[in-house]
């Protein structure tokens, strides 16, 4: 195990911010874990776990061990006549294993292309885009108890997915690290395309006959053109949820706002962060280093040598803003470091 001291972690977050952590390593296998939980023990820091980096905003140095998750592979463990059931490594990307299934004609994830990070965080927080969320494709995954050092599986109850959300975000959170996600992906597609812009681009693209490929393309041309690359300029993708409100307070607003879209689901109606921050004057706006996007709203971005802390505090006048406007709080997706 090798520990190193003092690394620059601008190369492993998206929005890239040059934050230190006081040791760092990286594990490419359950008992590579075990073993950097150990040091962390012996040395008597606490550990930090790092995916891709692509759902933190850091705001300051970490004083403990950084485990970087780099455990590999995607293994077929059974399937039956509809599904397949595939094992797929933390530290895998995302997007790497979408274009994976998608080769192997494996059905479920494509409208998930492009989304950035790794499969160990896609369940705690229950990524979703395009009218598909992880739940809907997960099994089960295994994760190691930091306390105990011993491998614990959690079923799809027991995660407790909820929007852009799961038990690892709240009463489990900071207790376990993610080695392993199982997926029961379909043999036979059953295709989403009514969600956003995704007929529209099938149809723009003059594609005929619908097939995995096809979806994927559409849906990675639709976040390119609205998404900025983080290779170019540091993002961490949309910062803030789509706010689900009351019916009632919905109409409030209607009668002030003809024109807010709205979207009914379970719990009332989900209204679009990002027409409210438009609305509301924050789409392009520049703070210097930093600012909000000025194509998309909802991300915020470092221009380059930005602080976190100074991006943390712009999404808090936003948040106060929004909240003035329409009585609404957003909630940040990303986790605050």
């Amino acid at each position: 195990m090798n520990i190193q001291k003092n690394v620059s972690l601008k190369e492993f977050n998206t929005f890239g911010i040059d934050k230190k952590a006081k040791y760092f390593c990286q594990a490419s296998s359950v008992q590579e874990v075990i073993s950097a939980l150990e040091e962390a023990e012996n040395r008597g820091v606490p550990v930090f776990i790092l995916g891709g980096g692509s759902n933190i905003l850091l705001t300051k140095h970490i004083e403990g061990l950084v485990i970087k998750m780099d455990i590999k592979g995607v293994e077929l463990i059974h399937d039956t006549e509809r599904h397949v059931y595939v094992r797929v490594g933390a530290g895998e990307i995302w997007h790497d294993f979408v274009r994976h299934a998608i080769a192997a004609d494996w059905a479920g994830i494509e409208n998930l292309s492009l989304i950035p990070g790794t499969v160990g965080a896609s369940p705690m927080q229950n990524i979703g885009a395009y009218g598909v969320e992880i739940k809907e494709v997960f099994d089960r995954l295994e994760a190691v108890n930091i306390q105990t050092k011993k491998l614990e599986t959690f079923d799809h109850f027991a995660c407790k997915f909820g929007y852009r959300d799961s038990i690892f975000k709240h009463e489990a959170k900071g207790k376990y690290i993610i080695t392993h996600v199982t997926f029961k992906l379909n043999k036979e597609a059953v295709f989403k395309t009514s969600y956003g812009a995704i007929k529209a681009t099938l149809d723009q693209m003059n594609i005929d006959k619908l097939s995995l490929e096809a979806v994927s393309q559409a849906v990675i041309a639709i976040r390119q053109s609205k998404l900025p690359d983080p290779k170019t300029i540091g993002n961490a993708g949309s910062f803030f949820k789509n706010p689900t409100i009351k019916p009632s307070h919905y109409l409030q607003l209607k009668k002030q706002y003809p024109d807010i879209p709205g979207f009914e689901n379970e719990d009332g109606i989900k209204v679009p962060a990002a027409w409210l921050l438009e609305q509301a004057g924050w789409k392009g706006k520049t703070l210097d280093k930093i600012g909000v996007h000025k194509n998309q709203p909802l991300v915020l971005v470092n221009y380059g040598g930005g602080d976190g802390e100074a991006i943390r505090l712009l999404s808090e006048e936003i948040q106060k803003d929004i909240r003035a406007k329409f009585n609404i709080l957003l909630q940040p997706e990303v986790n605050f470091i």
